[in-house]
């Protein structure tokens, strides 16, 4: 039987046994998602590879750990650890506070994107969506995981449905209370997410 048939699961498994071509499998399975996800947060392909790498050097240590229980998710599981991992080099950077000008053939310092109306708006963005990242961890896990799918992940309803083993009605049903609870949980704590 190829190794393609698999389930994550029992590919898991026999990666802990030993079989290193199973984790091939599931880096090549997950591969798309997780990378577009990486990379719709930190739009540059040169950090997205270098972020991938380290999710699955910490996929394949956790798992050597024996730190993952199956829950029939794993693709959501990689994607919380790409997400914290993405969370960490957007902290570093910032507290190296530095930006290179080397891999862009335009002199970005002497862009328009650089006045000081768009850094503001572009400080304000980022705090709105560091507020949204943070407002999601009150969502129940099921929810939770539906919204780190389907806006950080890039996924497809269909997609997520067959990730999570639900029906597509209910990955919606899931994603429609997600964004109800959120607008509860901006309310009760009074938010303003405006630019």
């Amino acid at each position: 039987m190829k190794l393609k048939n698999f389930s994550d699961q029992e590919l898991i498994e026999r990666f802990i046994k030993g079989d290193k071509e199973c984790m091939e499998t599931l880096i090549h399975r997950h591969k798309k998602n997780i990378y577009s996800y990486i990379l719709m947060n930190v739009k540059n392909s040169h950090i997205a590879d270098d972020l991938f790498q380290e999710t699955f050097i910490k996929v394949i240590s956790s798992l050597k750990q024996g730190k993952y229980v199956d829950k029939g998710k794993f693709s959501s599981w990689v994607i919380r650890i790409a997400h914290n991992l993405t969370i960490d080099h957007f902290r570093r950077e910032k507290s190296l506070n530095t930006f290179s000008n080397d891999d862009s053939t335009v002199d970005v310092f002497n862009s328009e994107k650089f006045s000081h109306e768009n850094i503001e708006d572009q400080i304000v963005g980022e705090q709105i969506e560091n507020d949204i990242r943070s407002l999601i961890e009150f969502l129940p896990e099921e929810q939770k995981v539906i919204i780190m799918l389907r806006h950080y992940g890039g996924m497809s309803f269909k997609e997520i449905a067959e990730q999570t083993n639900v029906s597509i009605n209910t990955a919606l049903g899931r994603m429609r209370y997600a964004l109800i609870n959120l607008r509860k949980i901006i309310e009760e704590k009074n938010i303003v997410l405006t630019k």
